[in-house]
């Protein structure tokens, strides 16, 4: 099954050297330039002329675009991306998940900060969260073969300050927008703990089609929220689709631009046609797309 969601990072001009890091820091990793500014961009934009625009980066198979920008955004820890190195994956040797585990850690590391040390926890006998020397945040998660399958990596999207506490109707939202779509477990705060109530959510999941993702209420005060440096970019089979998820998902008018938009929780997204590569291989296709707000593929 195609990956219908794919989540894109915006860089500072350094997409291209990122992905290179990401190649040699994650198992089963690899990354390639897929497409460039054309060699005639807007003044503004001069400095981008002919350069990358987007990396393609596959860990374990699973895609994420890394968009080579401005410094506009930069990736925070409201999106974070779970790596699960479960056993099954390494020919049921736990000592290799672990060691991948650990190499995994100290390359991300390298330049980057600890938000939560590598040790034993509740749920993992080895987990930590680290963002690494470009704001991306990871969890790095040792975990139990006997439990349900999950695949290798999963978005997490944290609830703080403005939308504390409303993880699960998110959840419950986005599900609802999708076909083959379903609620996982919801894990919920006993007490009050820090800024989470009683009963918001601890931890949980959703699935859309194949793709697992994962959400939490945050127990601590944030100065970061959902914004463009992590958005989500859906793969529409068809104008239809496009123009259903843009009406549903779109809560804040000024937000959108070239296929971009917020929802009502601030979480940026893509709405984008599947052949938008091919789109885009067409004469004038970037001046077109950059006066869009919602993509139109017969203004293509």
């Amino acid at each position: 099954m195609a990956q219908k969601i794919v989540p894109n990072l915006w860089f500072d001009k350094n997409a291209e050297e990122a992905g290179a890091f990401y190649a040699g820091a994650l198992p089963r990793t690899t990354a390639a330039v897929v497409t460039r500014y054309p060699d005639e961009v807007p003044d503004w934009q001069a400095e981008f002329a002919g350069a990358p625009l987007t990396v393609d980066l596959l860990i374990d198979g699973f895609r994420m675009t890394l968009i080579n920008a401005g410094p506009e955004f930069r990736p925070n820890p409201s999106i974070s991306f779970l790596l699960n190195f479960d056993p099954l994956l390494f020919d049921e040797d736990a000592d290799a998940a672990r060691r991948s585990l650990d190499a995994a850690w100290a390359a991300l590391g390298d330049g980057g900060s600890v938000l939560m040390p590598l040790d034993e926890y509740p749920y993992s006998p080895r987990y930590g969260w680290i963002e690494d020397r470009y704001g991306v945040s990871w969890q790095l998660m040792l975990t139990d073969p006997e439990g349900d399958p999950r695949p290798f990596v999963i978005p997490q999207l944290m609830f703080a300050g403005d939308v504390q506490g409303r993880a699960r109707e998110a959840a419950e939202f986005y599900v609802s927008l999708f076909d083959d779509a379903a609620l996982g477990q919801l894990i919920e705060y006993p007490e009050q703990t820090g800024t989470a109530a009683a009963g918001s959510v601890m931890f949980g999941e959703f699935r859309i089609g194949d793709q697992w993702f994962a959400i939490i209420d945050s127990s601590v005060a944030h100065d970061f929220g959902f914004d463009c440096g992590v958005s989500l970019e859906v793969r529409c089979r068809d104008q239809q689709e496009i123009d259903r998820l843009w009406d549903a998902l779109s809560a804040v008018p000024e937000a959108e631009q070239c296929g971009w938009l917020a929802d009502r929780y601030g979480v940026s997204w893509q709405i984008v046609p599947e052949n938008m590569g091919e789109l885009m291989s067409r004469p004038g296709a970037y001046p077109k797309m950059m006066a869009m707000k919602k993509l139109v593929i017969a203004d293509f």
